[in-house]
Protein backbone atom coordinates (compact mmCIF):
# COMPACT_ATOMS: atom_id res chain seq x y z
CA UNK A 1 0.00 0.00 0.00
CA UNK A 2 1.36 3.38 -0.98
CA UNK A 3 1.11 6.00 1.74
CA UNK A 4 0.00 9.50 0.83
CA UNK A 5 -0.96 12.45 2.99
CA UNK A 6 1.86 14.31 4.72
CA UNK A 7 4.47 12.52 2.60
CA UNK A 8 2.95 13.85 -0.59
CA UNK A 9 4.76 16.03 -3.04
CA UNK A 10 2.00 18.61 -2.71
CA UNK A 11 3.04 19.43 0.86
CA UNK A 12 6.71 19.70 -0.11
CA UNK A 13 5.80 21.86 -3.09
CA UNK A 14 3.70 24.15 -0.88
CA UNK A 15 6.62 24.57 1.55
CA UNK A 16 9.07 25.29 -1.26
CA UNK A 17 6.73 27.80 -2.87
CA UNK A 18 5.96 29.65 0.36
CA UNK A 19 9.67 29.88 1.15
CA UNK A 20 10.51 31.07 -2.36
CA UNK A 21 7.84 33.76 -2.31
CA UNK A 22 7.70 34.95 1.31
CA UNK A 23 11.06 34.17 2.92
CA UNK A 24 13.57 35.79 0.62
CA UNK A 25 13.94 32.80 -1.68
CA UNK A 26 14.18 32.76 -5.45
CA UNK A 27 10.75 33.20 -7.00
CA UNK A 28 11.95 33.67 -10.57
CA UNK A 29 10.17 31.68 -13.29
CA UNK A 30 13.12 29.30 -13.48
CA UNK A 31 13.06 28.67 -9.72
CA UNK A 32 9.29 28.11 -9.77
CA UNK A 33 9.73 25.64 -12.62
CA UNK A 34 12.34 23.78 -10.50
CA UNK A 35 9.90 23.58 -7.57
CA UNK A 36 7.38 21.94 -9.89
CA UNK A 37 9.96 19.57 -11.36
CA UNK A 38 11.42 18.62 -7.96
CA UNK A 39 7.92 17.77 -6.68
CA UNK A 40 6.76 15.73 -9.68
CA UNK A 41 4.34 18.26 -11.15
CA UNK A 42 4.07 18.64 -14.94
CA UNK A 43 6.71 21.37 -14.93
CA UNK A 44 7.03 21.44 -18.72
CA UNK A 45 3.56 23.01 -18.79
CA UNK A 46 4.78 25.97 -16.73
CA UNK A 47 4.84 29.21 -18.69
CA UNK A 48 6.64 32.31 -17.47
CA UNK A 49 3.28 34.12 -17.56
CA UNK A 50 2.07 31.70 -14.81
CA UNK A 51 4.69 32.95 -12.33
CA UNK A 52 2.39 35.64 -10.89
CA UNK A 53 -0.31 33.10 -10.10
CA UNK A 54 2.19 30.87 -8.32
CA UNK A 55 3.61 33.79 -6.34
CA UNK A 56 0.11 34.84 -5.25
CA UNK A 57 -0.64 31.27 -4.13
CA UNK A 58 2.55 31.19 -2.06
CA UNK A 59 1.43 34.35 -0.25
CA UNK A 60 -2.07 32.89 0.27
CA UNK A 61 -0.63 29.73 1.86
CA UNK A 62 1.82 31.51 4.20
CA UNK A 63 -0.79 32.09 6.96
CA UNK A 64 -1.39 28.34 7.14
CA UNK A 65 2.22 27.80 8.26
CA UNK A 66 2.08 30.85 10.56
CA UNK A 67 -1.09 29.60 12.28
CA UNK A 68 -0.64 28.91 15.98
CA UNK A 69 -4.14 27.53 16.45
CA UNK A 70 -5.72 24.61 14.63
CA UNK A 71 -8.94 26.61 14.32
CA UNK A 72 -7.14 29.34 12.34
CA UNK A 73 -5.47 26.85 10.00
CA UNK A 74 -8.68 24.93 9.34
CA UNK A 75 -10.65 28.13 8.78
CA UNK A 76 -8.13 29.20 6.13
CA UNK A 77 -8.14 25.80 4.43
CA UNK A 78 -11.95 25.61 4.50
CA UNK A 79 -12.24 29.08 2.97
CA UNK A 80 -9.77 28.16 0.23
CA UNK A 81 -11.58 24.88 -0.50
CA UNK A 82 -14.68 26.95 -1.26
CA UNK A 83 -12.74 29.31 -3.54
CA UNK A 84 -10.55 26.86 -5.49
CA UNK A 85 -12.26 24.76 -8.18
CA UNK A 86 -12.09 21.17 -6.92
CA UNK A 87 -13.12 18.10 -8.86
CA UNK A 88 -11.50 15.03 -7.25
CA UNK A 89 -10.99 12.12 -9.60
CA UNK A 90 -8.74 9.11 -10.10
CA UNK A 91 -5.87 9.38 -12.56
CA UNK A 92 -3.45 6.73 -13.77
CA UNK A 93 -0.24 8.00 -15.38
CA UNK A 94 3.49 7.60 -15.01
CA UNK A 95 5.40 7.91 -12.79
CA UNK A 96 2.68 7.75 -10.11
CA UNK A 97 0.30 5.01 -11.15
CA UNK A 98 -3.25 5.25 -9.85
CA UNK A 99 -3.70 8.30 -7.62
CA UNK A 100 -5.98 11.24 -6.91
CA UNK A 101 -6.15 14.48 -8.83
CA UNK A 102 -8.11 17.31 -7.26
CA UNK A 103 -8.64 19.87 -10.03
CA UNK A 104 -10.91 19.43 -13.04
CA UNK A 105 -9.06 17.46 -15.76
CA UNK A 106 -9.09 20.41 -18.15
CA UNK A 107 -7.51 22.79 -15.63
CA UNK A 108 -4.36 24.75 -16.27
CA UNK A 109 -1.22 23.95 -14.29
CA UNK A 110 -1.63 26.78 -11.73
CA UNK A 111 -5.15 25.56 -10.91
CA UNK A 112 -4.01 21.94 -10.59
CA UNK A 113 -1.14 23.05 -8.36
CA UNK A 114 -3.46 25.07 -6.10
CA UNK A 115 -5.94 22.21 -5.77
CA UNK A 116 -3.25 19.61 -5.05
CA UNK A 117 -1.33 21.64 -2.49
CA UNK A 118 -4.56 22.69 -0.79
CA UNK A 119 -5.90 19.15 -0.50
CA UNK A 120 -2.55 17.73 0.62
CA UNK A 121 -2.24 20.37 3.34
CA UNK A 122 -5.79 19.54 4.42
CA UNK A 123 -4.85 15.83 4.59
CA UNK A 124 -1.81 16.74 6.67
CA UNK A 125 -3.96 18.65 9.17
CA UNK A 126 -6.50 15.83 9.39
CA UNK A 127 -3.75 13.29 9.98
CA UNK A 128 -1.44 15.27 12.29
CA UNK A 129 -2.96 18.59 13.31
CA UNK A 130 -0.49 21.48 13.25
CA UNK A 131 2.29 19.57 14.98
CA UNK A 132 4.17 18.94 11.75
CA UNK A 133 4.16 22.43 10.26
CA UNK A 134 5.38 25.83 11.27
CA UNK A 135 7.96 28.55 10.97
CA UNK A 136 11.61 27.73 11.59
CA UNK A 137 12.62 28.01 15.25
CA UNK A 138 16.06 29.41 14.38
CA UNK A 139 16.53 33.03 15.32
CA UNK A 140 16.28 35.31 12.32
CA UNK A 141 14.84 32.65 10.00
CA UNK A 142 11.30 32.99 8.71
CA UNK A 143 11.22 29.98 6.39
CA UNK A 144 8.44 27.41 6.86
CA UNK A 145 8.65 23.64 7.14
CA UNK A 146 6.50 20.52 7.05
CA UNK A 147 7.84 17.52 8.94
CA UNK A 148 7.65 14.24 7.04
CA UNK A 149 9.77 12.25 9.48
CA UNK A 150 8.43 9.34 11.45
CA UNK A 151 9.09 11.07 14.78
CA UNK A 152 7.44 14.35 13.81
CA UNK A 153 9.63 16.53 16.04
CA UNK A 154 11.05 18.92 13.48
CA UNK A 155 11.25 22.61 14.44
CA UNK A 156 13.61 23.95 11.79
CA UNK A 157 13.40 24.55 8.05
CA UNK A 158 16.74 22.88 7.39
CA UNK A 159 19.60 21.04 9.04
CA UNK A 160 21.69 24.19 8.63
CA UNK A 161 19.31 26.17 10.86
CA UNK A 162 19.08 23.31 13.37
CA UNK A 163 22.87 22.97 13.53
CA UNK A 164 23.43 26.74 13.84
CA UNK A 165 20.92 26.92 16.71
CA UNK A 166 22.35 23.88 18.49
CA UNK A 167 25.93 25.14 18.17
CA UNK A 168 24.92 28.55 19.54
CA UNK A 169 23.15 26.89 22.49
CA UNK A 170 26.19 24.66 23.13
CA UNK A 171 28.54 27.65 23.12
CA UNK A 172 26.23 29.62 25.41
CA UNK A 173 26.14 26.75 27.92
CA UNK A 174 29.93 26.48 27.95
CA UNK A 175 30.43 30.22 28.44
CA UNK A 176 28.50 30.16 31.71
Amino acid sequence: MRVTGYRSHGVSAAVALVNAVTAGGDDSPGALRRILRDNDFFWREFEDADAGEFRRWGRVLRPFFDAARLEDATALLNRLMLEIPLHPHLSDHEPHGLHMHYAPPSSRLPDRFRATTLMNLAELVVEHGLGRTGVCAAGGCDRVYADTSRAGRRRFCSEACANRTNVAAFRARHRT
